[in-house]
C-alpha cells in the first residue's frame, strides 16, 4: 500500500506540477475543435500566427499542462496542440495505448487540418509521439524538439520501473483526491473511463521498447532537454545525443564538426516542472528557429533590453 500510494505521488506531481487546475475553456482568440482520424476524435487547439510548431503534452496530462509557456511559444508562432488519444478532451477508444499508433494519428491529423511540414515539440509521453512522427513520417517534419524523452525503456532509473509497472485502475479511487485526477474530471468526455486510462497507461509502461536504430534514421535537426534533475539517467542522455551524431568529437574553431543537432540541460529542474518553466521556451525557440550560432555578446545585452 505504501509503494501504491508513492505511485499515486509520482503520477499527480508529474502532470500537475503544483499547477491550478486546467482550464475548461481555450482562451479568446484560439481556435478550437476535434478531428477524427483512424477511429480517434481528436481535441486540438490552433493559437497564434507564424511557423506551425505541434505541440504534444506529457501522459495523463492535457494541453492545459503548458498554460505557464503557452504564451512564449505562440509568439511569433501557430501552435497546433492536441490532447493525445485517451488524454484530456480526446476519449479512449478499445484501442491500445501506443506512441507507435499516436505518430501515425499525428501525422494524418496534420494533414486533415491543412499542414503539410510543422516543427514538433513534445514533452515526456508527448515526446516519445513526436519521436515515433518524425521516425514514422519525416517528411512531415522540419525540426523536432523532445524534452525530456527516452529512446528505450531503460533511460529510466531503475527505481522508476516499478513504480511504474504498478499503474493500474487500483489507483484510480486514491487519485480521485489529487489535482491530477481533478484537471481530468474538469474536460474528459467520458470521466468514468480513468480507471480504464490507468490500466492502458500501465500496460503501456510495462512494455520494453528500444528504437535506438530508428533514432539514427533521422535527417532533419533534433534537440534534446532535459533538467537536470530529470527521472532519465545521465549515460542514456548522452548516448541519446551520441546516436543523434552529437557529442562524438570537439565542434572545431570554425564549428566545422558541429553537429546541427542540440543537446541542453536545464538546471535547478526536474522531469516534474521542465514542462512549465519559463527557460524552456527560451531554449526551444532559437533552435526551432534555425538559429546555428549563438548570438554576439552585443546582440544578447540588446535583446535583454
Amino acid at each position: 500500500m505504501r509503494k501504491l500510494m508513492m505511485m499515486v505521488a509520482v503520477v499527480a506531481a508529474l502532470v500537475t506540477g503544483g499547477t491550478a487546475m486546467a482550464e475548461t475553456k481555450p482562451a479568446d482568440g484560439v481556435k478550437s475543435g476535434h478531428a477524427e482520424v483512424n477511429g480517434v476524435n481528436y481535441y486540438y487547439e490552433i493559437r497564434g500566427e507564424g511557423e506551425p510548431l505541434l505541440l504534444l503534452h506529457g501522459g495523463l496530462g492535457s494541453i492545459d499542462m503548458f498554460g505557464p509557456v503557452l504564451p512564449a511559444l505562440s509568439k511569433g508562432r501557430q501552435v497546433i496542440a492536441v490532447d493525445l488519444y485517451g488524454h484530456g478532451r480526446t476519449a479512449l477508444t478499445e484501442r491500445k495505448m501506443s506512441m507507435i499508433d499516436s505518430g501515425d494519428d499525428m501525422a494524418a491529423l496534420l494533414k486533415k487540418l491543412g499542414y503539410s511540414k510543422v516543427d514538433a515539440l513534445g514533452y515526456s509521453f508527448g515526446s516519445g509521439v513526436a519521436l515515433r512522427l518524425a521516425v514514422q513520417h519525416p517528411e512531415t517534419v522540419r525540426r523536432l524538439a523532445l524534452v525530456s524523452a527516452a529512446y528505450a525503456q531503460d533511460g529510466f532509473y531503475p527505481e522508476m520501473l516499478p513504480m511504474q509497472a504498478q499503474v493500474g485502475a487500483a489507483m484510480a479511487d486514491m487519485m480521485k483526491r489529487t489535482p491530477m485526477y481533478q484537471t481530468y474530471a474538469a474536460v474528459a468526455p467520458k470521466v468514468e473511463d480513468f480507471p480504464k486510462l490507468l490500466d492502458q497507461m500501465g500496460e503501456f509502461m510495462r512494455t520494453p521498447y528500444d528504437w535506438a536504430d530508428d533514432v539514427k534514421t533521422l535527417k532533419m535537426p533534433v534537440m534534446l532537454v532535459y533538467g537536470d534533475g530529470d527521472m532519465y539517467r545521465p549515460e542514456h542522455i548522452v548516448k541519446f545525443y551520441q546516436l543523434l551524431g552529437g557529442g562524438l568529437k570537439d565542434a572545431g574553431w570554425m564549428r566545422e564538426n558541429m553537429s546541427q543537432n542540440r543537446l541542453a540541460i536545464i538546471p535547478n529542474r526536474t522531469h516534474y516542472d521542465i514542462f512549465m518553466a519559463p527557460e524552456l521556451a527560451t531554449t526551444v525557440l532559437p533552435f526551432l528557429d534555425g538559429e546555428t550560432t549563438p548570438k554576439s555578446w552585443d546582440e544578447q545585452v540588446k535583446a535583454s533590453k
